[in-house]
């Protein structure tokens, strides 16, 4: 377990502060990772029939009313490091652009034995995002996964802390990194079947907390279909408060190379 503990404790040599960010993925990191030599290939899709639509700084381009797009690939480079490429596009009153790209490399030490146990890892993640869509152009992520699975049930939780590398347009002075919590709880309720909740709660700077009225917190109903030949994730998110998207959709496909 120490290295599941110096996982939460890396994020805290970061010194600046993530802002606005493109709504690309909604995703709870669990003991998924490719075998070696394995390709993967996921398109995320989600959309905002109802959202937030104050530009955080000029010029930004809100998720209300849009549609975000993004293939993931993916390679596993062994058993327990998997490296990725994010590819976010963005269609917004007709016009639809390539947002940036982004590089990720995951890292999963400790997995479930036999079907049943803890798992835990970190995923890092560097991006180059249009300012249209991100406060900053340069971006990293850290991303940490802890999770047990017992029976027909899965519970996981990202600790996440996210940090700008350029100068950022909706709040230039440098700040504590972003901190922000990811949780999803799932039941096997049928042969390839498992619904659940996913709860998203971006909390602010981690050095202070913004008050809960001004965080974004969203929960989804949410479902895996793994039968069948293209396995997805479902959900249905809602908003708990004015400062976060009213609904949203999001599905995730795992497309066969």
């Amino acid at each position: 377990m120490r290295s599941v503990l110096t996982l939460t404790a890396i994020p805290l040599l970061l010194a600046a502060r993530a802002q606005a960010a493109l709504p690309d993925e909604f995703q709870v990191y669990t003991d998924d990772i490719n075998k070696p030599k394995e390709f993967g290939l996921e398109l995320h899709v989600n959309s905002t029939p109802d959202g937030v639509s104050q530009q955080a700084y000029p010029g930004e381009i809100v998720a209300n009313h849009g549609v975000r797009m993004t293939p993931e690939f993916s390679y596993g480079l062994n058993e327990d490091f998997e490296a990725g490429l994010y590819v976010p596009t963005s269609l917004n009153n007709g016009d639809w652009r390539i947002a940036g790209f982004k590089l990720r490399m995951k890292w999963l030490p400790l997995k479930v034995v036999d079907g049943q146990g803890w798992f835990a890892g970190a995923n890092l993640e560097l991006s180059d995002v249009s300012t249209r869509f991100e406060g900053a152009r340069y971006n990293a992520e850290l991303r940490t996964m802890i999770g047990y699975r017992v029976d027909e049930w899965l519970f996981a939780i990202n600790p996440v802390f996210g940090t700008t590398l350029s100068h950022s347009q909706e709040n230039p002075q440098p700040r504590n990194p972003d901190f922000s919590l990811g949780y999803k709880v799932s039941r096997n309720v049928a042969d390839g079947i498992d619904l659940g909740l996913e709860y998203y709660n971006e909390k602010g700077s981690w050095h202070r907390f913004d008050p809960g009225s001004e965080q974004s917190k969203m929960l989804f109903l949410a479902a895996d279909i793994t039968k069948g030949p293209l396995p997805f994730n479902i959900g249905i998110g809602r908003g708990l408060n004015d400062n976060t998207d009213r609904w949203t959709v999001k599905m995730i496909f795992e497309i066969p190379w």
